[in-house]
């Protein structure tokens, strides 16, 4: 069986000059092995793959839609333009990210396993489609 997802929206601090979050406890940041910077265009999606050995931890700052299959199936987070979110996606759960626009998406990802991309740990696993995004715009 699958394991379980997580998805929490994040309150960041706010004044005018914009938010700030700590993503990560002290504990889950010692056992990052990666960290990348994405930014996706308007109706793009990243992602479509599971990783074999590696923890995802996904910090998505809308508008977006983030699709995973987890222990529950198929789950569909729409993020509002503004709105963060922190996902935790175990071995084994796919998970992508669509950018609903009009603006590019932005995502900040950790993993427990260093990239190799000799021995990738992750899988490719299409889940979320350009059609699909499309019904969310």
């Amino acid at each position: 069986m699958l394991p379980h997802a997580i998805a929490e929206p994040l309150t960041p601090f706010r004044d005018a000059r914009g938010y700030v979050v700590e993503p990560l406890s002290l504990a889950q940041l010692t056992a990052q092995q990666n960290v990348h910077v994405v930014w996706t265009a308007a109706g793009a999606v990243r992602g479509n793959h599971h990783h074999v050995r590696g923890t995802e931890v996904a910090l998505v700052l809308g508008p977006a839609l983030v699709r995973y299959r987890d222990a529950n199936g198929i789950q569909d987070v729409e993020i509002t333009k503004g709105t963060l979110y922190r996902f935790t996606f175990p071995p084994k759960v796919a998970h992508a990210f669509g950018a609903l626009g009009p603006e590019p998406m932005f995502l900040v990802g950790f993993n427990t396993e260093i990239y190799d991309s000799e021995h990738p740990d992750a899988i490719p696993d299409h889940i979320l489609g350009a059609d699909d995004i499309a019904k969310f715009v």
